[in-house]
């Protein structure tokens, strides 16, 4: 047990009971407590496996490779339609934790033998992923930002698709690409 995740259950406002259980599931599975953006994280070799973390509506257990895990009893969700490898694990109630007690612990430790083999997730290649029309067009007209943006590393490149993507309306993706040209151009990511 680690003391900077007793720090942080003591001062969690909502679902304090609730994480309390979940971390004693997790820790009966021989995993390794720290504090990881700003959660309690379980790690097997310094490998992450699972994540506590609390919402307004539930308290949930992130699996960093729940989409490699055999959801036999429906429990995975997908947060965003974005995230490729990662899975929740969500809980309303007290109730719903005692109730799925076992299943957790298999969930956990089958994500445990995941990481054991070396499996690796298959993420979608960046090209994969939708470009909008308007940053196509800008790419297609000016090659200055077009050879910027392709220099950027895939993870970059993604960040801005995505970005950009998930504005509705043109005007709102015209005015998020016109903001990020400086940085497209100094190399930088979105949130460098």
């Amino acid at each position: 047990m680690n003391p900077e995740v007793d720090m942080f259950l003591s001062k969690a406002k909502k679902w304090r009971e609730e994480m309390f259980l979940l971390r004693e599931i997790v820790l009966d599975c021989k995993l390794n407590e720290q504090i990881k953006w700003m959660h309690p994280c379980y790690t097997y070799q310094n490998n992450n496996i699972v994540l506590i973390h609390g919402f307004k509506d539930y308290c949930a257990l992130l699996f960093f490779k729940g989409v490699l895990i055999t959801d036999k009893a429906g429990l995975l969700i997908q947060q965003t339609e974005n995230v490729q490898d990662r899975r929740q694990m969500r809980f309303t109630s007290l109730d719903d934790i005692v109730k799925l007690k076992t299943l957790i612990k298999d969930y956990v430790k089958e994500a445990i033998k995941i990481e054991q083999s070396g499996v690796k997730v298959a993420f979608k290649n960046t090209a994969e992923f939708n470009r909008p029309e308007e940053f196509e067009k800008l790419l297609q007209t000016d090659k200055e930002i077009e050879l910027a943006f392709n220099s950027l590393t895939p993870g970059r490149q993604r960040g801005y698709l995505l970005y950009f993507s998930a504005a509705k309306q043109p005007k709102t993706r015209e005015s998020r690409i016109e903001k990020y040209i400086p940085k497209i151009l100094a190399g930088k990511g979105l949130d460098d």
